[in-house]
Formats: structure tokens, C-alpha cells, sequence
């Protein structure tokens, strides 16, 4: 779900954005991801046979990498 938090009636007029801070970044990206791996957790759960290969694959790609 979008956080609304903080955005009173959407975008500002483009004369009167301000830079975002790195903390209100921060917490987007965060947000963004934890959203990202909530997807892909769901995405496993309802293909387990696309989630097994993709493991695999991984497991293989971990198994030959040369350090």
C-alpha cells in the first residue's frame, strides 16, 4: 500500500517542490524494498516449482563462482 504520510492533497506545484532530505530517501528506499521482498516472498509461496529452479540456479551460480 502507498504511505501517504505527510503528502496533504498529492504533488506540490512544481514552483514550490523542495529537495527531499536523505532521510525521507532513506525511508522510501526502505519502504520500496520491503515491499520488493513481500512480493517476491508471495511470488515463491504461489509457484513453488518457479522458486525451486530459481534456488537452484542460484545454488549453481554460488557453487562455480571462482573467488
Amino acid at each position: 500500500m502507498p504511505d501517504l504520510e505527510g503528502k496533504a492533497g498529492g504533488a506540490a506545484p512544481e514552483g514550490e517542490r523542495r529537495p527531499e532530505t536523505d532521510a525521507e530517501r532513506r525511508r522510501r528506499r526502505a519502504q520500496f524494498l520491503r515491499e520488493l521482498n513481500e512480493a517476491k516472498a508471495l511470488r515463491d509461496r504461489v509457484q513453488p516449482r518457479r522458486a525451486r529452479a530459481a534456488r537452484m540456479r542460484q545454488a549453481m551460480r554460488m557453487r562455480t563462482f571462482r573467488w
